[in-house]
Formats: structure tokens, sequence, C-alpha cells
């Protein structure tokens, strides 16, 4: 009979703690949000025609028409001069190296060049080396870079035998994000950047309400995916995020006789 008994207390102190303990309760009517295409509802339907349309038609362009631009391009380096160019600490005259092989070579302790015309979203081809002798190590080896409205720096490096930081390396997003992977020619050759930059938003009160994104193609393969712009991309400190419309673009004199040089650049408005 006792056992009997103390079985009951035992049953009774389990009922008692389940009954105490929280217990979750489904909540209804919330629901991850779904996309959902206003155009697409209604009716559905029934004839090919009724999903066919004619209008905006897009422009023709001739993908090497202009000096093996793109025809809609605006060309800025031919190899020819300096005129969409200026030095980016007082927009004086550029004093970098004009080569005659239709390239420019950075001059060292110059300063940077930007272009005298602003853009916003772009596609931009730059073709870039690094000399073929090879000189000094790390960071400090044919250091460059391209700044997307004169803020956010993809990184020029010539990174072959010669490791660095990773978010730092060529083809980087400096300091953001780490290339998906590294696709450099050997040393002294010719390497190509195919970037698509879309500027990020401002509000009035010139708060971000939408990052900007970069996706660069380099020597033909995916190496940033439409990564999110965090901010601006200095040495030291964290991204900023200033207020900004469109802004030049820009190329770096990394001041450590980097010699790297440039050529066939071009911009498309988008």
């Amino acid at each position: 009979m006792k056992q009997y008994y103390f079985l009951a207390i035992i049953l009774l102190i389990v009922a008692c703690k389940q009954a105490t303990e929280e217990v979750p309760v489904p909540v209804e009517g919330i629901a991850e949000e779904v996309i959902v295409y206003e155009e697409y509802m209604g009716e559905e339907p029934t004839e090919p025609e009724q999903t066919e349309f004619y209008e905006p038609v897009p422009p023709i362009v001739n993908p090497i028409g202009n000096n093996g631009a793109p025809s809609d391009a605006i060309v800025l380096f031919d190899g020819s001069d300096f005129d969409m160019w200026e030095m980016a600490n007082d927009s004086s005259a550029v004093v970098w190296h004009l080569n005659d092989d239709g390239s420019m070579t950075v001059k060292d302790k110059t300063g940077d060049i930007q272009t005298k015309q602003k853009f916003g979203d772009v596609q931009l081809h730059v073709e870039w080396r690094s000399p073929a002798e090879i000189q000094r190590e790390g960071q400090n080896r044919g250091n460059s870079g391209i700044f997307l409205s004169g803020l956010y720096e993809v990184q020029v490096l010539d990174n072959n035998d010669n490791d660095t930081y990773v978010n730092g390396q060529v083809a980087s997003i400096y300091k953001q994000h780490v290339p998906l992977a590294k696709a450099s020619v050997p040393t002294g050759e010719w390497n190509t950047y195919d970037i698509i930059y879309h500027a990020p938003e401002f509000n009035s009160e010139g708060g971000k309400i939408k990052s900007g994104t970069i996706t660069v193609i380099h020597n033909g393969v995916l190496v940033q995916d439409h990564v999110e712009i965090k901010g601006t991309t200095p040495y030291i400190g964290w991204p900023k995020n200033p207020a900004h419309g469109k802004g030049p673009l820009k190329l770096q004199d990394h001041g450590d006789n980097s010699r790297v040089s440039y050529r066939n650049i071009w911009v498309r408005e988008l």
C-alpha cells in the first residue's frame, strides 16, 4: 500500500511541474513576407499574345563601335591625351606619364587623378598592368586603385606570389569584400576589370536609405557578385557614409613607386 501512495505523490509532483512549465503557443497571422508580382495577378492568360509586348524598344548598341568600346560608351582614355582627366587634389592638368603605347603610368608621389565628368550608376571598363620588374612586396607591389564616386575602391595590386590581407588583395573592395577568386594574369601583362556600379541613395537629411553595390569581373572571371558597399574604404577606421550625388572616377597614386599603368578606359552610364 505504501508503494502505491508513494507513486501517487510522484505522479502529482510531475503533473504540477508540467502545469507550471511554459508551453509554446503558435502565433496565428504571422508569416514571412512573400514576393507578389501584381502584373501577374488576375485571370490567367490563355493565348501567348497576352504575355507579349513590344515597347519600350531597347536601343541598338554596336559592341565595338567607339575605339573598341561600345558605341554608346564615353571613352575616358584612349591613349592620346588626358583631356577627360585632372589632378584630384587641385583640378590641375594631369602630370602622370603618357606613354607611346597608348597607356598612362602613375607618376610617383604626384597624387591621384580623376575624371572631370561626374558619374552615378555605371558600367566601367579598365585595363591595367603592374610593372614586369618586381620590386617590393605586400601592399607595396604594384598598388593602385579605382574609386567609384571618388570614394569606393576596387583594389589594383600585383598579388602574384605576393600574399597580403585578403580584403586588400587584388580585386577586393578594399577592406570590405574578399574576391571570390584571384584571376590575375602574369605580372607585367594587361589585366581587365569590368565593373558594374550602382551608387548608394540618401534622403534629404543625408541618411543612407539604400546601399550601393559593385560587381567586378576580373579577366572574364566574376570576383565580386553584386556586393553591398558598406561605406567608404579607408585604410584605417570604419566605413563612413557621407551623403553624395554623382562623383568622379578616380585612379590612385599609392605613393610607393608602384608604376601601375592604365589603358582603354570607357564607361557607360546606366
